[in-house]
């Protein structure tokens, strides 16, 4: 930064109350460190700042469109504004043109009907999204976020894509609450409203009860969940003790398999005697 000959250097702070306030830039050494008049109260390390040189002028721009980046940055696309455009439209400019070309017949449709199905397929956990539209709008594509809730609870960006069909598959997903959102884009960079819909990417749910049947030297242990899930199965640990540390099961009791039920037969189950099963639910991933 260098000062310029003529003319009053300002730059804008924040103070401890949120206000901006300008201060006039004395000298600047190197062309990084700045000497000002005063600072203001509550100035906060790495806060925003603005410069005002007798140079510039103030211009206004049109915002045309917002990416946000993998990094977590933004490109921004805009148009200056031209204040001759206004005084020509001010003057009764008036415009005429085939009506079935203008925004009214690319304007892309709503997004409706977002699903979400969460699966385990080989080995992790994948996100097929489906979703359709009111219309059919040539050249439209669309673009979806997914953004995962992180611990202080802000939102993460997890991944983003873009694709002209309607339905759209997320792979090697971690555990979290997710969120997805997908609009509509045509060719000219104009967006349709979004939707979006929330799911959660969790271990199996453990049995709501346990389903046991003796029968002759055997007893069968079938466990139940509470909302059917056909990705899940069950591990099953027998013991003719009773294990009071759940940490030790997988060392202790014996180890019989992963199935959907478990027929325990022994000529040494009788009559009058407990048997522990110990299950956990488990799916492919």
């Amino acid at each position: 930064m260098t000062l310029p000959s003529s003319g009053t250097t300002l730059i804008s702070l924040v103070d401890g109350s949120g206000n901006p306030v300008s201060v006039e830039v004395q000298s600047v050494t190197d062309g990084v460190k700045v000497k000002v008049s005063r600072v203001p109260d509550g100035v906060a390390g790495y806060s925003v700042w603005g410069l005002k040189l007798p140079t510039l002028r103030q211009r206004l721009f049109r915002c045309v469109s917002i990416r946000e980046n993998d990094d977590g940055t933004y490109a921004i696309t805009a148009v200056q504004h031209v204040p001759e455009k206004e005084a020509i439209v001010d003057n009764g400019a008036h415009f005429d043109g085939d009506q079935s070309g203008t925004v009214n017949g690319v304007t892309p449709p709503a997004v409706q009907h977002l699903t979400a199905e969460v699966t385990a397929d080989s080995g992790e956990y994948q996100v097929l999204a489906r979703w359709d539209t009111p219309k059919v709008v040539k050249g439209v594509s669309f673009m979806l976020r997914l953004t995962v809730a992180a611990d202080d609870g802000s939102e993460r960006l997890v991944s983003t894509a873009r694709t002209t069909e309607t339905t759209y598959r997320f792979t090697q997903l971690a555990l979290g609450r997710y969120t997805l959102t997908v609009r509509a884009v045509n060719a000219w960079g104009q967006q349709g409203d979004p939707a979006s819909v929330s799911f959660r990417i969790a271990a199996p749910a453990t049995p709501s009860r346990i389903e046991l049947t003796p029968g002759y030297f055997q007893i069968t242990a079938t466990p139940h969940l509470a909302v059917y899930d056909p990705t899940v199965q069950f591990e099953f640990w027998f013991s003719e003790k009773r294990i009071t540390d759940i940490r030790q099961v997988e060392t202790t009791a014996r180890y019989l398999g992963t199935a959907l039920y478990w027929i325990a037969a022994s000529i040494n189950i009788k009559p009058g005697h407990d048997y522990y099963f110990y299950i956990r639910s488990v799916n492919t991933v």
